[in-house]
């Protein structure tokens, strides 16, 4: 019989859990309850983990938290003990998944415990949160986000409807384990954006022909973190990472930045990188009227990629700084790197006779790339576009060189 792990604030919504035990129960699987709520439980099922022990994982006592009375503090230290305590249950198997609901409070401790798990394990959450900017509640995992519709507070038509069909989901998702293949491939991670599609396209088709299986992550921010955090959980034998476009964005104030740790993994994993500055031609932003005005004063080089997309062109300046961060990130790989760099752009845009076609900006990237990386790191010149079929065999060769 499977085991549903039911994470949540039991004092303030007892009243509910109380309803979502009813229903898990009535699925045939075995429930273990998780109190992460601060004062005395409201509900009536039995619970297993008590608030204090959550508290206690955290290094906390409850009630001094208790005495303080400082919401944010207790939040901090819930959320720390239900994330140690879910990690250790799931790594010890004694958890078929994981489900909670609440609202802003209710879904910070369960996200922050859930983000903790392997991607493919079972985790929800019903919340009222799901139909907004749910990136820090998702992060780099598969998190499901079960729209609560209405407010989680009392049990009604509607409530009881969301939560039962959230109950057979989270049992649905742990009834049984995926279909493996014995003739699982070796993966190989690629990053891939709007820009240089046509490039991982050619390099996909030349990987999978040559037996191997190929993960394709869209560097929109969250695609960059996610194959950063996929890299660091050891699932893929080797990366080609050609769109590292997420950088100029966090240079620049763009829109889809990854944040100062992309690239990072490959400095924790020892696995074959070649990187290349894909789309570092460009920063992201919204419709024209998002792009900062000391931009437009400036009199940068702009295209508007569609009505909600305008892209502003790199200049020399920040293609020093990007060419000197890639560097650095490389010189950091445990595993064998190289770069590879295409002469002739690094985007459709900046092709020659195209928008962003700067061949000066392009050199002094390639520039600040060899004088800041290291010796014995290769650095290979492509005398193509990033999409042309040379540069995307030139790249599977390297990697494959690496991989030797």
């Amino acid at each position: 019989m499977k085991r549903i792990l039911m994470l949540g604030t039991f004092d303030s919504k007892g009243h509910e859990f109380d309803y979502l035990y009813a229903e898990l129960i009535r699925r045939n699987v075995q429930v273990l309850t998780m109190n992460a709520g601060v004062y005395a439980p409201t509900s009536s099922f039995p619970i297993d983990i008590v608030a204090s022990e959550v508290a206690q994982a955290a290094g906390e006592d409850l009630e001094n938290i208790r005495r303080i009375g400082d919401r944010g503090q207790a939040m901090k230290a819930m959320c720390e003990g239900a994330r140690r305590l879910v990690v250790r249950l799931q790594s010890q198997h004694e958890i078929d998944g994981v489900i909670s609901m609440g609202g802003g409070g209710g879904t910070s401790i369960a996200s922050t415990a859930m983000q903790a798990l392997p991607i493919g394990f079972p985790k929800l959450c019903i919340t009222t949160l799901a139909s907004g900017d749910t990136r820090e509640y998702v992060g780099t995992k598969d998190v499901v986000l079960f729209p609560s519709i209405v407010d989680i507070s009392g049990i009604n038509k509607f409530s009881k409807m969301i939560i039962s069909r959230a109950a057979g989901a989270i049992c649905g998702m742990a009834a049984m384990e995926p279909m493996e293949d014995q003739n699982d491939k070796p993966i190989i991670c690629l990053s891939m954006f709007g820009n240089s599609t046509k490039c991982i396209e050619q390099c996909t088709a030349q990987l999978e022909q040559d037996g191997y299986a190929t993960m394709v992550f869209h560097a929109t921010g969250g695609g960059g973190r996610a194959l950063e955090e996929f890299i660091r959980s050891g699932h893929c034998t080797a990366v080609l990472d050609l769109t590292t476009t997420e950088w100029a964005d966090e240079i620049a104030g763009g829109i889809l930045s990854a944040g100062a740790t992309r690239l990072d993994a490959i400095s924790n994993v020892a696995i074959p990188a070649v990187v290349a500055p894909g789309c570092l031609d460009m920063v992201n932003f919204g419709s024209f009227d998002t792009v900062p005005e000391k931009y437009k004063a400036a009199g940068r080089s702009f295209y508007g990629w569609n009505p909600m997309v305008t892209l502003m062109r790199t200049n020399e300046e920040e293609n020093r700084v990007l060419g000197k961060v890639l560097a650095e990130k490389v010189n950091a790989a445990r595993g064998p790197a190289a770069v590879i760099f295409p002469m002739r752009g690094l985007s459709i845009l900046d092709g020659e006779g195209q928008p962003f076609w700067d061949p000066a900006a392009d050199a002094a990237l390639a520039e600040a790339i060899k004088e800041t990386l290291r010796p014995d790191i290769p650095f290979v010149e492509v005398d193509a576009n990033i999409n042309d079929a040379d540069f995307s065999a030139a790249a599977v060769t390297l990697l494959y060189r690496l991989l030797k």
